[in-house]
């Protein structure tokens, strides 16, 4: 059994999104023949707020490791965790290296300066290590009138920094090619000299099970009746709004066939804390559905409420963008929360043929920016057949086999397997 000593600044019980990419990973690797241990900083440095809930859903056997950091308070100097946590992170990187050495040091980001402690790790102890983008650490050049200043020179330091991360890396994964696309065309030597493997973030239906015994209640719904009730949750992508304008202008048109139908949007603000930073409203508000068709709830809820609102929604509502990368996570989600899916997609998604070939749901789909008419003219006889679809589906009938691929246990399976070949390569096999 080989070791890999995973680094996550952030875990359970934070609250951040992130956490869960490491969570995920650590359920299943040891099927794959790698036993993972768990590096992050201890939970008393998180400034995010707690919930304990989600250690339920960490695997009991795991071993997590947890360093202190340079405190915020009373004075804040600094705040993000890869930078205060950074040399107690280091010094136990170094410290697993002398007592039981890990085959190799396995860095998620963000925090994007934790993908420095590669670097020095493996020149202090020879163990190879990977870097897994979460999100692009460098993000494209735009005005500093436009961004702030301290934007601005975090960008500015991290393509600065990030050649220097990725100086000796031996594995670049993310959580889709896109994302460490620009790392290689900034560092055109890394594709001669890493291993590359993209795994979304997958699904497990173990934390739908552990929701459903918390028995929570989806308060965001209360007081709010409903015929029909269609839940989207989750960012917004940016190259989704146009789809999104043109379904709410198809309504709009014929608002009586959606009465008594609402669309339920949940964590789609601007910034993930901020319950006035509306995306969706304007739009709504613009085709008169705002508080009738339409709601929104900016703020992102924990990942269990979440869990708790689509399975207490009537539907799963999936809106994809006008670039064809869409994959069928949030779907595996939907399905494992025993709803069927209304999905509007790029036609070139791979979401579409697992939707329609599982028998989870209906799909309209579309093709790129200057085809959005297909949406407005189909959008309403779609959710008709839909909502004909709803009557008699069966979550017991789905087909799961199109889904494997986005479980976090196969997700494990092609990190295991990246590893091996990053380990492999480095020893000259």
């Amino acid at each position: 059994m080989k070791k890999v000593l995973i680094v996550a600044p952030h875990f359970p019980p934070s609250n951040l999104a992130g956490v869960h990419r490491s969570r995920l990973l650590s359920l299943h690797l040891q099927e794959f023949g790698w036993e993972p241990v768990l590096l992050t900083v201890h939970h008393d440095h998180y400034e995010e707020n707690l919930d304990w809930r989600l250690t339920r859903l960490v695997p009991v056997a795991l071993r997590i490791e947890r360093v202190g950091a340079i405190p915020t308070k009373p004075i804040r100097l600094v705040g993000d965790i890869g930078i205060r946590g950074f040399l107690p992170m280091l010094k136990r990187i170094l410290h697993n290296a002398q007592s039981e050495r890990a085959d190799f040091i396995y860095i998620t980001i963000p925090s994007n300066y934790a993908a420095l402690l590669g670097r020095p790790a493996r020149f202090l102890t020879g163990i190879p290590y990977g870097i897994d983008y979460i999100d692009p650490w460098v993000t494209p050049l735009e005005p500093l009138e436009k961004i702030g200043v301290k934007a601005w020179l975090s960008n500015w330091l991290a393509r600065l920094l990030e050649p220097v991360a990725v100086r000796h890396v031996s594995l670049i994964t993310g959580v889709a090619e896109r994302y460490y696309d620009g790392v290689l065309e900034r560092n055109p030597q890394l594709l001669d000299k890493a291993v590359l493997a993209a795994m979304p973030y997958g699904a497990a239906p173990t934390d739908h099970d552990a929701a459903r015994k918390l028995a929570l209640a989806p308060y965001l719904f209360s007081g709010q009746p409903a015929a029909m009730r269609l839940c989207y949750a989750g960012a917004m992508l940016p190259r989704a709004f146009g789809p999104l304008e043109t379904i709410l202008q198809a309504i709009s048109e014929k608002s009586k066939s959606c009465e008594g139908v609402k669309f339920e949007f949940i964590g789609t603000g601007k910034r993930p804390d901020d319950p006035e930073g509306f995306n969706i409203r304007p739009l709504a508000e613009k085709y008169g559905l705002w508080g009738t068709v339409v709601r929104e709830h900016p703020a992102r809820i924990p990942y269990l409420d979440v869990l708790t609102h689509l399975e207490a929604s009537d539907a799963i509502f999936i809106l994809g963008s006008t670039e064809p990368h869409y994959t069928p996570s949030k779907v595996f989600q939907a399905v494992l929360s025993r709803r069927p899916v209304f999905a509007v997609l790029h036609e070139a998604s791979t979401a579409v043929s697992i939707i329609r070939e599982s028998g989870a749901g209906i799909v309209l789909t579309f093709n790129g920016d200057h085809d959005l008419s297909t949406i407005r003219e189909g959008f309403l006889p779609a959710f008709q057949e839909f909502r004909k679809f709803c009557e008699t589906f069966d979550p017991l009938k789905v087909n799961m086999d199109g889904f494997e691929a986005y479980s976090a246990r196969n997700m494990a399976k092609v990190l295991a397997k990246a590893l091996d070949q990053a380990l492999e390569r480095v020893n000259g096999n």
